[in-house]
């Protein structure tokens, strides 16, 4: 082998080492692009007698310095990053709705209950009335912003949902593009670098969206999986990725789905990992339905109690009070869901199901699901938790049970004919509070309609001698009639040798009437008020519950802001999880804020793990400019020695020609 060949071979292979370390210094800003590195390898010497003699050296490939393992594992903690930042984001979004301050709802509601003060005091000021009407129309106000808001963000989630899965079917189909040219360039008996840079790049992209699993194949070409086992790229097929409804139809929650063989296979989305459009979907299927729940269930709470005791008062035209708030009732259909899809359709579609409110101060902020066993039994499923609720329905009874303050029934099951019943499959989902706060208004504008006197007055007897005193006389029901109610006397009686005090009840039939132990710290009840008295009553001393229209009382029902004293009372009632009116928007803004926080900290943690795994990759990877420079110089001085070599090459020859020539 000559010097010649030998200097040629070696100026060849430094030459492709400068540009290979050239290639590496003009890519160092890239994305995806990997650190390549040329592999020499000496040329087999040839035998001679004096021993074996090298032939130089040739470039075996060009390397490309990649760690599967260092790459996957970046990729998936980039994949979890990205769904968890994306989530707290709209988390963060989620409790500037329930803000705090002068501007939150709670201050509303507060200033509500407040403004009955004053009109309790003067319940003939038409100004306070006016002022305590204005405060309910601000409450209602703030409660259909939050909605609107809450919708607005809803929307926002959904459009983000559907550009991110466009931008999935694009680079799935990039994908198997690229698969395609990796495996044509297979059978060139070289690794495609650029090629397989760009795909994993176009992975690492994927999986910025949703996370995938990646499994090579014999070609060269790479399957992508998502939710664990379903193809999204096969070789150079793509099963695009669709976004659809829930079973029930749902306009608030969505779920993935992917087209393949022309059948709609739905993603499990707890099966879906990490990336954007995880997080998305979490956010809007779980954190949004919290809180559109906890929005719903105070508004529906509040004006419920507000309009069921407000009806219990008098106008200043002594008229029953109706009214306050627009909403105070579940909004059938709405409230109620069959399933959609035609794999769970149900039985029947005449079969109904409904929901009626108990008691508003056991709401949970929560939507169910009723899955029927059979025609009459089945359970009630709260989706917030999972506790189930089993029923047994038995005939004629139509309440199927009654859970957290909602009483569910099925009336179809009675009134319709036999083939109106459900059957074993059966479900419905239930939304009790999902539009409660979209609507909420103030009904009336008039303050002389603001009931707050109440239907009935307490009158000491004139001859008392005791120190009995009235704490507080509450209106259960409001039965206006043309002639008014019989008063109520409570005559009390003291044990000479006890002390023990008792009274009578004059609307008791009993002969002789029943005595009662008095005990000031126990209400005394009927169906139609509640009564608490204090003090030491003496022997004989009186107390009537009279109807304030009752002119042998000659009361004045125009001074008498009894049922704005009862409305006022309200904000210490017990409403929220055990919190009082005044403080449930405290314990909504409570939740929400748990939820965001835990998300931020989920979101650093793992970004700070995602940024530690793809310095690991880098280092790998990545092009390191300093060493690259150094390779330079070293290549430079080696293509210059291997020219020298050619030139000594050259200037043999020539002189072995000159020599030939004489």
């Amino acid at each position: 082998m000559s010097v010649l060949n030998i200097g040629t071979r070696a100026l060849q292979a430094n030459q492709i080492a400068l540009q290979t370390a050239g290639n590496n210094i003009a890519n160092v800003n890239t994305p995806g692009y990997s650190r390549q590195s040329v592999v020499l390898t000496a040329v087999e010497g040839q035998f001679t007698g004096g021993g074996y003699i090298g032939k130089g050296v040739d470039v075996q490939t060009i390397q490309r310095n990649f760690s599967a393992f260092l790459t996957r594992q970046a990729t998936l903690a980039s994949a979890t990053q990205n769904a968890d930042v994306a989530r707290s984001n709209k988390l963060n979004q989620l409790q500037d709705i329930f803000s705090g301050g002068s501007t939150g709802l709670g201050a509303a509601v507060s200033d509500m209950m407040n403004a009955f003060s004053d009109v309790a005091s003067a319940p003939t000021d038409l100004t306070a009335r006016t002022v305590a009407l204005t405060r309910v129309d601000e409450t209602a106000g703030r409660f259909r912003a939050a909605s609107q808001a809450i919708q607005d963000l809803q929307a926002g989630v959904a459009q983000e949902i559907s550009q991110k899965v466009n931008n999935i079917n694009t680079l799935a189909r990039n994908i198997a593009d690229v698969n395609q040219e990796i495996a044509r360039a297979q059978g060139k008996g070289q690794p495609p670098n650029d090629l397989l840079d760009r795909r994993d790049q176009l992975v690492r992209e994927l999986n910025q969206f949703v996370q995938t699993t990646s499994i090579p194949a014999d070609d060269g070409t790479v399957g992508i999986f998502l939710a664990g086992s379903q193809p999204l790229v096969l070789g150079t097929n793509v099963s695009p990725v669709t976004v659809v409804s829930d079973d029930f139809g749902d306009p608030l929650k969505t779920k993935l789905s992917m087209t393949r063989d022309g059948q709609q296979v739905l993603l499990d989305e707890n099966a879906l990992g990490g990336g954007e459009v995880s997080g998305l979907l979490r956010f809007q299927n779980s954190d949004l339905a919290e809180g559109r729940n906890l929005l719903g269930r105070l508004t529906l709470a509040i004006t419920t109690q507000m309009n069921t005791q407000h009806a219990l008062g008098l106008d200043l035209d002594g008229n029953a009070g109706g009214p306050l708030f627009s909403t105070a009732g579940f909004k059938a259909p709405d409230n109620i869901r069959t399933p959609t899809a035609p794999a769970t359709l149900n039985s029947n579609p005449l079969v109904e199901v409904t929901i009626a409110i108990s008691d508003s101060t056991r709401f949970a902020a929560s939507d169910y699901t009723i899955n029927f066993n059979s025609a009459t039994s089945g359970s009630i499923i709260r989706l917030s938790d999972g506790k189930v609720t089993n029923f047994n329905q038995t005939l004629p009874d139509t309440t199927l049970a009654t859970v957290d303050g909602i009483t569910f029934g099925m009336p179809s099951a009675i009134a319709g004919p036999p083939a109106q019943v459900p059957a074993a499959g059966d479900r419905f989902l239930i939304q009790p509070f999902a539009t409660a706060a979209s609507n909420v208004e103030r009904v009336f504008s008039t303050p002389r309609q603001l009931a707050v006197s109440s239907p009935i007055a307490g009158a000491m007897g004139t001859t008392n001698k005791g120190s009995l005193q009235q704490v507080s006389l509450t209106a259960l029901t409001n039965v206006q009639t043309a002639t008014p109610q019989a008063p109520v006397t409570l005559t009390f009686a003291v044990d000479a040798v006890t002390n023990a005090v008792t009274y009578t009840r004059s609307d008791d039939a009993g002969v002789p009437p029943t005595s009662f132990a008095f005990d000031p710290s126990t209400a005394i009840t009927s169906s139609a008020w509640s009564l608490k008295l204090t003090g030491t009553p003496k022997n004989g001393d009186t107390f009537k519950v009279v109807d304030i229209k009752d002119p042998a009382f000659k009361l004045d029902l125009k001074l008498n802001g009894g049922n704005a004293t009862a409305m006022m009372n309200l904000r210490d009632k017990a409403m929220f999880d055990g919190s009082v009116m005044t403080d449930g928007y405290a314990s909504a803004i409570s939740q929400i804020g748990i939820r965001t926080q835990s998300a931020g900290y989920s979101a650093t943690v793992s970004s700070t793990i995602a940024a530690n795994l793809e310095q690991d990759r880098s280092a790998v990877s990545g092009v390191n400019l300093d060493e690259e420079a150094a390779k330079l110089i070293q290549y430079q001085q080696a293509y210059q020695a291997s020219a020298k070599m050619i030139q000594i090459a050259q200037n043999i020859f020539d002189t072995l020609i000159q020599g030939l020539g004489r």
